[in-house]
């Protein structure tokens, strides 16, 4: 088992992989007299497990397996050697056997032994600890075990005895290898024993544990390779190029895989998509989807238009130069030498190469000279400032100046060692090292900026210099030693040890410290405030970011900033977006690219919807503020997925909002399809916010867009005309209505852009003249728009130029004509004509596609004006809907041209002729409907949506009169039939005014039909009406209808009764049905049932069914189900026995129903009495169940199984 252990014996080719950090307690134990006696070997002697002197987990001597179990195995008293000849062998404790096993890295032996200690009870701490350390069985790169490093002393020995400790290589070139070796402690021992079950928990913590392991090994691995593959280029071969400019140093491995990254980015983002597929074929080896693929933990540099455009900022600029004195120390020209030396000797190097390498050194080491004068200079200045400070207290004294000169010369120390630091990269690459010269400790403490040379002087930062008013302290009247001051002083507790105690103990003397000062504070800070006030924190943190120097922790502070609350209100965003584009303002367009929208970014799919919310906002916020370039193509995409992927409304609507202001900024037309694709998502969003949002700031920014691209009239307008036309086309058996209205309401919102395209592009444009005196625009010359980007004004400029315009726009249409204008001429003859053969194909019963065509033309005309609605659109309506007998043929009335025109055109103006026009007209189409015998619902939808407007009912009763005293009979009856769907919207003072008079003199028409036309409406007034007095006088009508004999052979009045008695009856008053209809319906089945004629007699009892089926759902006394509603069933029943088997089916279930419901209530009533009784034993049964689930104590799982049914 021995043989088998790694590493043993000194041989292998890796470093020790087994040991960990427990060593240390082991070389702490071992350094006990009785632990080294026990362990000390014999002199050539090793402890090769082969040899016979080995130590044998075997040897019962060695294992102490001769004592009892459970008794402790105690070592010898005398420690003994054990090579030396004629002694016994020293005995061993356990725990030094396992500490040499381990040493040794016989880790199978020291497991073996490990586990027989546990079978017999005796557990050994270092074993148990060693094998659950996860630690121990990581491998790690470095020196074999046994082997010492090269040039490491005392590391040798035998078997590795001399090699305890892990040494790697030097360097830093670790490899840690993520192994998946199991520790003693995660091998799941259930698995593989009969009765072993362990819980899920410790697989899960084992398991999160190994994975934790993996992931930093892999981060290990990820540094070490990066840091491999920067110096894959030899040391020697970067002097060489350092030293001899003209020589170009080849392309590092890393540098390429950054530059092809860079490359292919930029070729995609300017549509180079075939290229860039080359790009990536030549070099399969690298995947151009991830940036770590370049190089692990290196950050992504900005994309080659930013490097390039940043490049002028890196230019080196012309010094001011200066005459100085220098001179060169021995010590100096001794450093020197080998930098000379270190250049071939050869006879072909030629002599300028030579004094260029040496103008490159001094000019190195004149540029860390001056860096160390400026920070001595600086050092200096301070402490000049300090001593001025403490003469004034008059506590200058020998030992108060010997600690301030230490002090000085630490801080001077500290400062040099920084310089030298920093001068690391350059003393690497150039393969020497440098020694300072000039100013070094040998320069005065007690020198001061006035010693210096005048032009040294003058070159001294001014604000390195602060002006300082002195501030002097009253000092006490006393003798006291200076020391026993300081001493009396120090019993002043203050602590500069801590953080905070160090920030508070130095006081920050320039605008630069300010911000390095708020930098290091605020992230500790802004915990440790509560959220309800965190934002009192944004000026701070804007300001901060703003002003410090430091690019990481700018990044810090806005990520402080976007998550500065964790759900911000409506409030707290917009405070900081208030900070973000006043930061925009300050910084420029670069900084905000590069370190605002990264904030952005990181939370556009943040779980929280108000902190995506603020994202939607800033996007729109900071749009002014960003290079154009990335507002058309990373912010239109950011808002684009949101649009898409966002779940929330709110979101979205934001969303949309900022697109708007994008929309209001881009200028890169290739992106018009893609705004276009946008607008329609956002139309049909199912969210209103959306859509309402997108038609108050979205669609007008994106229609100012395309006007100024010229695409108004030639591609917006059309293609949404071109839909709603397909649509039209799709829906012949089903239109969607939804789309129609997406793209109907779009048209309409586009109108005030549209006028202002025609007043921007006529004749007179040039002519305006603010002068003088400004006409004023009534009131009502325009709908009221639905946002400020919709009102004609804002798009035009002001209200006074719009006034301007709309003058002479109107003398233009009157007196000039619209010859040459072509933005007019466009709206009259391809936007009207298109629009009205649209109109002419929908469907003319859809009351919500002649609603929004009805008020698309309605806003069409009264923004265009009344001259406009007159000498333009009403001639085409009127060409198309000629009154004569000719149009009626062709169905040209039917069609919804008529409402549309009648409530979209001749209603947008309200004047006394204009009421005149619509009244001849409404009275001209039902006249020729009636006499032509047409359907009427062209003339019933505009009734219909007249009616819904309380400002036309009187208008529309005026046309009914007309009818009423019409001398044709169709007239008369198409009247009748009006004001069923008049009533429903007139109040009652009318009704009972104009529309009941009305009613009742058609009743008394000498003509039948027209008698029976009023049935309906009656029927609708008992519907609505609640006056008493209407509903007597309508009863009243209706009862001579049904008992006068002259009706009782009318088959047309008693179905027309019957259809509207089961229309009207469910909603009509109680005591109307109860008293009136179902009592009716009893005589009217009756009668039916003495039917001769079959034809009839079906007509009547299907009419019957429906109005009974109709009425079954409402309440019915008993008396009215018994006396009345079930006899006339039955006798209906009777009837569709012999005409109609399948409805008598359905009769005989109701029938059985409502007989059921009369059987229910007589068997109820006697248990009347018992009602009392039972409820109150159902209430004591309900106390006695609660309080015994009131003493329930057990889990959830148990009371389910109080409700289960006992087996």
């Amino acid at each position: 088992m021995a043989a088998m252990a790694p590493g043993g014996g000194g041989s292998g080719g890796g470093v020790n992989p087994f040991l960990s950090d427990s060593d240390e307690d082991d070389d702490e134990v071992a350094a006990t007299g009785e632990r080294r006696a026990g362990l000390r070997l014999g002199a050539g002697v090793g402890l090769d497990p082969g040899s016979a002197g080995s130590l044998s987990p075997q040897d019962p001597v060695a294992l102490g397996s001769g004592a009892r179990p459970g008794l402790p195995v105690e070592a010898p008293a005398a420690p003994a050697a054990l090579g030396g000849s004629g002694e016994t062998p020293a005995r061993l404790s356990i725990d030094a056997i396992a500490a040499q096993l381990l040493r040794d890295q016989y880790l199978l032996t020291a497991l073996e032994l490990h586990t027989e200690l546990l079978e017999s009870g005796r557990e050994l701490p270092r074993l148990r600890d060693y094998f659950s350390n996860p630690g121990n069985f990581e491998r790690q790169s470095g020196t074999p075990p046994g082997m010492g490093a090269p040039g490491m002393p005392g590391a040798s020995g035998v078997g590795g005895a001399g090699g305890r400790e892990p040494s790697t290589t030097s360097g830093g070139e670790q490899l840690n290898r993520a192994g998946s070796i199991s520790t003693l402690d995660s091998l799941d021992f259930a698995r593989y024993s009969d009765d072993g079950n362990r819980e899920t928990d410790e697989r899960v913590a084992v398991l999160e544990f190994e994975l934790r392991k993996a992931k930093e090994t892999i981060q290990a691995l990820r540094a070490n390779l990066t840091k491999a593959a920067e110096h894959e280029v030899p040391l020697q071969e970067r002097k060489n190029y350092k030293s001899s400019p003209e020589i170009q140093e080849p392309i590092k491995p890393l540098e390429k895989r950054a530059l092809n990254f860079l490359v292919n980015e930029f070729l995609l983002k300017n549509n180079y998509k075939l290229t860039s597929i080359t790009f990536s074929d030549e070099n399969d080896d690298q995947d151009f989807e991830l940036w770590d693929d370049v190089g692990l933990n290196i950050p992504k540099p900005p994309d080659l238009l930013q490097l390039y455009r940043d490049f002028g900022n890196h230019q080196v600029t012309g010094k001011d130069l200066v005459d100085v004195a220098s001179g060169v120390d021995e010590d100096e020209l001794e450093a020197l030498t080998p930098v000379l030396g270190s250049v071939p000797p050869t006879l072909d190097t030629p002599q300028p190469l030579e004094n260029s390498l040496l103008v490159q050194k001094l000019e190195d080491k004149i540029s860390l000279l001056n860096n160390e004068k400026w920070s001595l200079m600086e050092q200096i200045r301070r402490l000049e400032s300090e001593m001025d400070i403490l003469k004034t207290e008059h506590f200058i004294t020998p030992a108060v100046g010997d600690s301030l000169q230490s002090s000085q010369k630490d801080s001077e120390d500290s400062r040099r060692s920084l310089i030298v630091n920093s001068s690391d990269q350059e003393t690497n690459k150039d393969g020497h090292l440098e020694t300072l010269g000039g100013a070094d400790s040998s320069t005065p403490k007690e020198s001061s900026t006035g010693s210096l040379p005048g032009k040294e002087r003058e070159e001294v930062p001014s604000s390195s210099v602060p002006s300082k008013t002195m501030v002097h302290f009253d000092q006490p009247n006393r003798k006291l030693s200076p020391a026993f001051h300081q001493a009396l002083l120090s019993f002043c507790r203050m602590s500069a040890d801590s953080r905070l105690g160090s920030e508070v103990s130095r006081i920050a003397d320039s605008e630069k410290s300010v911000m390095l000062m708020l930098g290091r504070c605020l992230p500790h800070i802004v915990p440790n405030v509560l959220l309800a006030k965190r934002e009192e924190l944004i000026p701070l943190i804007l300001c901060t970011a703003c002003l410090h120097p430091e690019p990481k922790e700018r990044d810090q502070l806005l990520h402080i900033l976007f998550n500065l609350i964790k759900r911000p209100d409506d409030e707290q965003r917009q405070m900081i977006l208030t900070g973000c584009v006043a930061f925009a303002r300050h910084v420029g367009p670069t900084r905000v690219e590069a370190e605002l929208l990264p904030q952005c970014w990181e939370q556009i799919n943040h779980k929280y919807p108000e902190r995506r919310l603020l994202v939607a906002e800033s996007c729109g916020a900071l749009a002014p503020y960003l290079p154009k370039e990335i507002r058309s193509s990373l912010v239109l995409s950011m808002l684009q997925q949101m649009l898409m992927e966002d779940k929330a409304d709110l979101v979205r609507e934001a969303v949309i909002k900022s697109l708007g202001v994008i929309m209001g900024y881009i200028d890169d037309p290739d992106k018009y399809q893609q705004g276009f694709e946008l607008l329609l998502s956002a139309l049909g969003d199912p969210s209103e916010r959306v859509v309402s949002a997108t038609h108050q700031v979205f669609l007008p920014a994106y229609a100012a867009w395309t006007t100024e691209l010229g695409n108004l009239q030639s591609h917006l307008i059309p293609t949404l005309l071109n839909k709603i036309e397909k649509l039209l086309r799709e829906g012949e058996h089903g239109l969607d209505e939804h789309k129609l209205h997406m793209y109907l309401s779009a048209l309409q919102s586009l109108i005030p852009s549209l006028f202002a395209l025609v007043l921007q592009n006529a004749p007179f444009s040039s002519k305006v003249k603010l002068h003088g005196e400004v006409p004023q625009i009534e009131v009502t010359r325009f709908p009221r728009p639905m946002s400020p980007l919709q009102d004609v004004s804002t798009i035009i400029g002001s209200r006074e130029q719009l006034a301007v315009l709309l003058q002479l726009y109107d003398y233009q249409l009157e007196h000039e004509g619209t010859t040459g204008w072509e933005s007019l001429l466009w709206v009259v003859n391809q936007l009207l004509p298109q629009l009205i053969e649209i109109v002419g194909k929908i469907n003319v019963t859809s009351t919500a596609c002649v609603h929004e065509f009805s008020r698309f033309f309605w806003r069409l005309c009264r923004t265009f004006g009344k001259i406009f609605t007159n000498t333009k659109v009403k001639p085409q309506f009127q060409e198309i809907l000629r009154l004569s007998e000719e149009n009626i043929g062709n169905g040209v009335l039917t069609k919804a041209t008529v409402p549309i025109y009648a409530t979209g055109v001749l209603t947008c103006y309200i004047q006394e002729e204009d009421r005149k026009l619509l009244v001849g007209f409404l009275e001209d189409v039902m006249t020729l409907l009636s006499l032509s015998h047409a359907p009427l619902d062209s003339l019933k939808a505009s009734f219909v949506e007249l009616g819904a407007n309380p400002a036309y009912h009187e208008l529309l009763l005026t046309v009914l009169w007309y009818g009423v005293v019409h001398t044709s009979a169709l007239v008369r009856c198409t009247a009748a039939r009006m004001f069923e769907l008049l009533v429903k919207g007139v109040n009652e003072t009318l009704v009972a005014q104009r529309v009941v008079p009305a009613l009742i003199t058609l009743s008394s028409d000498p003509e039948i039909s027209v008698r029976i036309a009023t049935i309906p409406a009656f029927g609708t007034i008992m519907e609505t009406v609640i006056q008493r007095e209407l509903l007597e006088r309508v009863k009243m009508q209706l009862a001579s209808f049904l008992e006068d004999p002259q009706y009782q052979d009318q088959h047309s009045l008693h179905t027309e009764v019957i259809r509207t008695f089961g229309r009207v009856g469910p909603n009509a008053e109680p005591r109307f049905r109860d008293e009136f209809v179902i009592p009716h319906l009893h005589k009217l089945a009756l009668v039916n049932n003495l039917q001769i004629v079959d034809s009839k007699r079906l007509d009547i009892a299907i009419h019957l069914f429906e109005a009974y089926s109709a009425l079954s759902c409402c309440f019915i006394s008993e008396d009215l189900m018994v006396n009345h509603f079930l006899p006339g069933l039955r006798c209906l029943r009777t009837d569709m026995e012999h005409l109609s088997p399948e409805h008598e089916v359905i009769l005989s279930s109701m029938i059985k129903e409502c007989e059921q419901k009369v059987e229910n209530k007589t068997v109820q009533e006697p248990q009347g009495s018992m009602s009392i009784a039972a409820s109150l034993v159902s209430e004591d049964t309900k106390t006695k169940f609660l309080n015994k689930m009131g003493q329930l104590t057990t889990s959830g799982a148990m009371l389910a199984n109080v409700f289960q049914r006992k087996k």
